[in-house]
């Protein structure tokens, strides 16, 4: 379990380095939809580099959901939550080292790729959107990741098919909350931001965790899996 646990916290700082990184150090210049290949990116490289260690959660969500699907105890969901979280602190720590040798910058004003919404927030969405949005897309992403690499899925296809969802996700949201669907990723650059940005934490962990134990349910009951 140590091991897996290593695998998890790595793969969820090198999520918040490529994924944040991209839009913190590089947003003017590659847009969101180079932020969104990053994001998707990340999560290939970690699949296929940490996949066969510990399946490359990354996400205590994606684990909720192997929970709620009978794929996961909660002994495991628990060790794995902690250690994503560690992960996703100390990528977040390693990039805002990196942000802040730019002399201009500045996180209350450049930020860390923090997760949010409403007013002076990318789009301006309400919580209602929030929430739809971070809920609905956290519980299709589980359901790719259950069926790719549950019984009858192709093999070795599972990251690209996993980071590519990430990747759709992102091109259509970002604007609405930065795109979360992982509680962990959003814990990491808040816990640096503060403010707004921890203040609405509850948000991108509450709709991701909920979605995630629905694709897992409905994975368990047999209307998303493979018979």
């Amino acid at each position: 379990m140590v091991k897996k646990m290593f695998a998890e916290a790595l793969g969820a700082a090198i999520l918040v380095l490529f994924g944040c990184g991209s839009a913190d150090l590089m947003g003017a210049e590659i847009g969101m939809t180079g932020i969104s290949l990053a994001f998707g990116l990340a999560i290939v490289a970690a699949a296929y580099g940490l996949g066969a260690i510990s399946g490359a959660h990354l996400n205590p969500a994606v684990s909720f959901g192997m929970v709620m699907a009978g794929r996961m105890t909660l002994p495991d969901f628990a060790a794995y939550a902690i250690a994503q979280v560690i992960g996703a602190v100390l990528g977040a720590g390693l990039l805002y080292l990196i942000a802040s040798g730019k002399a201009d910058y500045s996180i209350a004003t450049n930020g860390l790729g923090q997760n949010g919404f409403g007013a002076g927030h990318l789009g301006g969405y309400s919580l209602t959107s929030a929430l739809a949005f971070e809920a609905v897309m956290t519980f299709l992403f589980v359901t790719v990741i259950l069926g790719a690499t549950g019984p009858g899925s192709a093999a070795g296809i599972a990251g690209l098919a996993i980071g590519l969802t990430l990747a759709a996700i992102h091109l259509v949201g970002i604007n609405v909350t930065g795109v979360s669907v992982n509680p962990a990723r959003s814990v990491g650059p808040a816990v640096f931001v503060g403010g707004t940005a921890m203040a609405q934490l509850w948000v991108f962990l509450l709709a991701p965790l909920a979605g995630g134990a629905v694709a897992g349910l409905a994975y368990k009951a047999g209307l998303t899996r493979a018979e």
